[in-house]
């Protein structure tokens, strides 16, 4: 490593980059890690890129991916850049010591956005406070959507995941020369950026690349291969050609992801229905992830900080007024979320119980919230009891109706409440003092894996960040999860007269869908 008035040098295997210090911290924006993913390389694995000579600039963010913008009732809440250009497989890296022998802790940041959206340019990721205090934080770039995650008679599954893979490697082969320690990486992400941090934890291919891992609001799942089929035909359809990533290569890209807009509507976290989502392969993936990790045989000795927030739904909800329509349809609408969580009608019999003052939308969130991620997340830490640690966000955002809604602790997390863009989620006033205390348990987790409260064990405890200061609770809501512990594990649509209640059921569900299109992420 050299240093110069313009910034620091670093050589990677593939050239040198120079970087820039802000604020003390080395800064180091788009370097590629992998070719960019077109022409002959459309929908391929990724594969290493072209060296280059010289010193190549590292002060601005790389290209993103190619995505839809949000629809204009997420777009009040969620910030999304766009960066024209093909090189979209890029990361980036703030370090306070940029050089060999630093031996720094690493933690590498996996994006969320529904595998559709988002970037490691969100202002809400940026690794500067991690860096301050002695973590060297990694912001990754991978294809989304059709590109990384369609599935073709003629194209390997999973290529946005392999993009995954291929920056892990980088890092584990580079990140010393930046002052880290490539034998104390964590792995960290958040919604899809969770759920592709569970899947590559329990990937044979990773062994040895994973240290630690957080999986935030997204529990290790693999997508049914014919949900992911059904939106690759559906966009066939339209666009009047073959299924297959030949025709797919050929159409106009901005017209594509009109397109995957378009039939992406029709998908939600409550409701399913078609979606990109990552699938069992045989090879990266060579079984579900979760049942890989519950069994023993995956990620042995891998420590795990794991958890949510406790309105997830209202992410899902609120935007474009979903929650009240919800509200409206009442019965029906909890019928579409039992058939949704294949669950029997004790279960929303017992949520009214522990909720008496609920409405139906609250009653649905809190279903499909401990149906898709709490109860996956207390089977793994059950089955790893001493190195799993749990949490749940319960500060709610002082915009209306938002509550403590999925991705609002991330501004807490990195420690950038401040920035314009965490408060488009959270409003303003969000206490200083509780950033603190996330952004500090992370990087004592990242450093030592231990995040400084106790391990899980049978008396359940699970840390609580919110109002008033964190504190730690024991056993809550396992009364509510108990009922999962049988319906959850079902693969079956459940009882017939849940899932068929007759024509009402079957148009509701097309309204719900309908209304749930314009507000999905």
């Amino acid at each position: 490593m050299t240093a110069d008035q313009a910034g620091p040098v670093v050589s990677t295997p593939h050239g040198a980059v120079r970087g820039r210090y802000e604020h003390g911290i080395a800064v180091f924006r788009g370097i590629p890690y992998a070719a960019p993913p077109f022409g002959p390389r459309r929908f391929r694995p990724p594969q290493p890129p072209e060296p280059w000579d010289g010193v190549r600039d590292a002060g601005a963010f790389g290209p993103t991916a190619p995505k839809p913008p949000y629809s204009e009732a997420f777009a009040r809440y969620l910030s999304d850049p766009v960066i024209p250009g093909d090189d979209c497989l890029n990361l980036n890296v703030w370090t306070p010591e940029p050089g060999p022998g630093a031996r720094l802790p690493v933690l590498v940041w996996l994006h969320g956005g529904a595998l559709t959206r988002g970037s490691s340019a969100v202002p809400v990721y940026d690794g500067r406070n991690f860096a301050r205090d002695g973590v060297v934080c990694v912001s990754v770039n991978y294809r989304l959507g059709l590109e990384g995650y369609g599935l073709f008679p003629d194209a390997p599954p999973n290529p946005g995941l392999r993009d995954q893979l291929a920056a892990l490697r980088w890092v584990h082969e580079t990140i010393d020369a930046f002052g880290g320690d490539p034998d104390q990486v964590t792995l960290c992400g958040q919604s899809a950026g969770a759920v592709s941090t569970g899947v590559l934890l329990a990937a044979p291919a990773t062994r040895g690349l994973i240290r630690r891992a957080v999986l935030q609001s997204g529990p290790p799942e693999a997508s049914d291969r014919d949900k992911v089929r059904r939106m690759v035909r559906r966009m066939a359809t339209r666009l009047k050609i073959p299924a297959t990533a030949e025709a797919f290569a050929a159409v106009d890209r901005d017209r594509l992801l009109r397109t995957q807009a378009e039939v992406g509507r029709l998908s939600s976290p409550v409701l399913g229905g078609p979606a990109f989502g990552i699938v069992v392969d045989g090879d990266l993936v060579p079984r579900d992830p979760l049942h890989a990790l519950l069994d023993g045989d995956a990620a042995q000795g891998v420590q795990l900080l794991m958890g949510w927030t406790r309105d997830e739904y209202r992410l899902w909800f609120v935007p474009g007024g979903l929650q009240e329509h919800i509200d409206r349809l009442g019965p029906v609408a909890l019928a579409v979320a039992m058939a949704r969580c294949h669950a029997g009608h004790e279960v929303p019999r017992a949520y009214r119980a522990f909720h008496p003052n609920a409405g139906v939308a609250e009653i649905v969130g809190q279903m499909v919230t401990d149906h898709l991620l709490r109860a996956p997340l207390h089977r793994l830490a059950d089955a790893r009891p001493g190195t799993s640690y749990l949490y749940e966000f319960a500060w709610p955002s002082r915009l209306p109706d938002l509550g403590a809604c999925h991705a609002l602790e991330l501004g807490f997390v990195f420690d950038t409440g401040d920035v314009p863009e965490s408060k488009k989620l959270a409003g303003e006033g969000a206490p200083q003092e509780l950033c603190d205390a996330m952004h500090a348990a992370w990087v004592r987790f990242v450093a030592t894996g231990d995040p400084g409260w106790q391990a899980w064990d049978a008396s359940h405890p699970v840390r609580m960040f919110g109002d008033g200061g964190p504190y730690t609770a024991y056993g809550p809501r396992d009364a509510e999860l108990a009922l999962w512990s049988t319906t959850y594990t079902t693969t079956e649509p459940g009882p017939a007269e849940i899932r068929a209640p007759g024509a009402e059921w079957a148009a509701a569900v097309r309204r719900l869908r309908r209304s749930a299109g314009a507000r999905r992420r």
